[in-house]
């Protein structure tokens, strides 16, 4: 994988490319394709390497990609790619995006798009490839709702990297000074009892509740199959469930005293890493992609740490939700569209791609027909850091992992809800959860 091209290796591989169309093909077939990538080429004849590129905002997630072409060249020898990565951050990618499709020019063949811009890209002409014909043979393997979020009008624009199951870690050690264990909670409701014996015994906090981001309060509602938006768009982030939810959370920190407004605001704040990694409360929910954090950034805690379901909100409930995502996608103007897709198809939805997702990047892949298979067991640093089976406790909830509507608004849905909705409710209490999120659901609503 080449993540700079010379503009010398660019122009020979133009210049073999047409050749070798003029010399196989008919005057119509052969005529140079305009391509997305700004570039005039032709596909590949058989046997020879077609470049593909490929912009991304998280270069972390390169040596996945590495593999991906590595893998699909072993496969496929005689019509190999040449994976072409250009990692940017995250703003200038999406807008560079933007602007090479509204131009016409310099587009890429594919890309990572991140969930909460993927609806500005639907509007319109789209300008990514329907990939439902990919998705569909395999589609019963997957959770559907992460297809779900990359769709539009029943078709298919993106391709999940990961299920983002939210879940709650446990500090057994804490939990066991109060005389109690994770499987004790069930319910939202005995894990209040439990903070409050916890609470009792250690004079340490529960949990924590984010002021500065969402995952303190967007997975609660998820679970109870509500949401910001409807799927038409209408806003329904101030419904009664979702008021209820902010007003249990605002309970727990200010009524039953089991719960603190999160050090540094957000769980990826150095303060809450320090505080976490020291005992300074027995339980964290977030999404599974979170376990990173502990290996890096909490490594006091290895082998107290448990990971387990939500508590429920109802008999038979929920206890996962979806949360984050990226979706990768094929630009329908590119020259080698046809080979682009064939590649996607083996990197985001094959069973060796999947079960890499896990071995390679530490995130739940949502494929779950792998979540059984022998190289989820195999130990590695996870496993070792937590000291259990945790696919085992991810196909406990196979069938209760719901995703967010993903609409135009969702962005700003998101950032007021961690930039507005939970400081002044949990952090300086300025507002109830009802005066909030009906002041959030007016500006959503404009």
């Amino acid at each position: 994988m080449k993540k700079v091209i010379s503009i010398v290796l660019v122009c020979l591989l133009m210049i073999t490319s047409c050749l070798t169309g003029c010399g196989s093909q008919n005057s119509s077939e052969s005529a140079a394709v305009s391509g997305g990538n700004g570039s005039s080429q032709q596909a590949s004849a058989e046997g020879e390497t077609t470049p593909i590129t490929f912009w991304l905002f998280n270069d972390v997630n390169l040596g996945y990609w590495e593999e991906m072409e590595r893998s699909y060249n072993e496969k496929n020898p005689d019509a190999p790619i040449d994976l072409i990565a250009e990692p940017y951050p995250v703003e200038e990618m999406h807008n560079k995006l933007q602007i090479a499709i509204q131009s016409g020019s310099g587009a890429p063949d594919i890309a990572d798009v991140e969930i909460s811009r993927f609806p500005n890209f639907l509007k319109g002409d789209i300008p990514f490839a329907d990939l439902t014909g990919i998705v569909d043979p395999v589609r019963e393997d997957f959770v559907e709702s992460r297809f779900e979020i990359y769709s539009k009008d029943g078709k298919v624009y993106g391709l999940p990297l990961h299920v983002g199951a939210t879940m709650m870690f446990y500090n057994t050690e804490i939990l066991a000074q109060a005389g109690a264990k994770p499987e004790d909670i069930e319910t939202w409701d005995d894990f209040v009892e439990v903070g409050k014996k916890v609470k009792a015994a250690t004079g340490k906090p529960m949990t924590t509740v984010e002021t500065t981001d969402v995952f303190g309060f967007f997975p609660l509602i998820i679970q109870q199959g509500s949401d910001f938006f409807e799927k038409d768009g209408s806003v329904i982030i101030n419904n009664e469930t979702n008021v209820k939810t902010l007003q249990f959370l605002y309970d727990m920190v200010y009524t039953d005293e089991i719960a603190v407004p999160t050090p540094g605001g957000n769980h990826h704040a150095e303060e809450f890493y320090s505080f976490f990694n020291q005992g300074g409360s027995a339980a964290l929910m977030m999404p599974m992609w979170y376990m990173l954090r502990f290996v890096n950034y909490m490594p006091e805690l290895q082998g107290k740490v448990k990971m387990y379901p939500l508590p429920r909100w109802t008999e038979g409930g929920d206890r996962s939700a979806g949360m984050g995502g990226t979706g990768t996608v094929a630009i329908k103007s590119s020259p080698v569209l046809e080979k682009a897709i064939d590649f996607l198809d083996h990197s985001k939805l094959s069973e060796e791609a999947q079960i890499d997702v896990w071995t390679i990047l530490g995130f739940d892949p949502p494929r779950h027909s792998v979540w059984d298979s022998e190289e989820m067991k195999e130990d590695n640093q996870f496993t070792d850091y937590f000291d259990q089976d945790l696919f085992s406790v991810l196909l406990e909830v196979e069938n209760e992992i719901d995703s967010p509507t993903v609409v135009e608004g969702y962005a700003e849905a998101n950032n007021l809800v961690a930039q507005e909705l939970m400081f002044t409710v949990i952090g300086d209490q300025s507002k109830t959860p009802k005066e909030a999120l009906d002041e959030i659901a007016t500006k959503l609503s404009k």
